[in-house]
């Protein structure tokens, strides 16, 4: 049994399930936005919350701990254009993501209040999707080109 290239079949798997579950939670959130059903914007905000906390979390954690060690037993060296450039987007897209669990948490609430209270989405609801949006936009498409780059990376 070859470690490397199991190691490296997890490291798939996990981007597949970042990049996978990214896209289909957005595309949830993003289509409950264009109701005007507050319990359905509310299932939406809990499904994208729940989801990024149990898929995404976790495949974050598994490709940056499986990237180090692939790129450790691989004999790349550390500072190689391609590799540099993978490290940059990825911490950007991180940096993207980090407010968006912030905002996903406050929609939600927010949400929650509309709901028990009754009452019309505040603006600031608005504007916090507009951002959540926004941010998540340099997250894909970091992530598309993290993909190209490992399957164009030098052999």
């Amino acid at each position: 049994m070859n470690i490397y290239l199991i190691v490296k079949t997890v490291h798939i798997i996990s981007s597949t399930m970042l990049f996978g579950t990214g896209v289909g939670i957005a595309f949830f959130m993003f289509r409950s936005h264009f109701t005007d059903n507050l319990q359905e914007k509310l299932y939406a905000a809990k499904g994208t919350v729940i989801a990024d906390y149990i898929f995404t979390l976790p495949a974050v954690i598994t490709q940056f701990t499986t990237g180090v060690w692939l790129v450790w037993k691989s004999g790349y060296h550390w500072a190689e254009f391609w590799l540099t450039a993978t490290y940059a987007i990825f911490i950007l897209a991180g940096f993207c993501w980090l407010p968006v669990i912030w905002i996903q948490v406050r929609l939600r609430n927010i949400l929650l209040e509309c709901v028990e209270n009754q009452t019309i989405i505040p603006e600031q609801y608005v504007k916090l999707f507009r951002l959540w949006f926004l941010l998540g936009w340099p997250a894909f498409i970091g992530l598309i080109v993290v993909f190209f780059m490992m399957v164009m990376k030098p052999i």
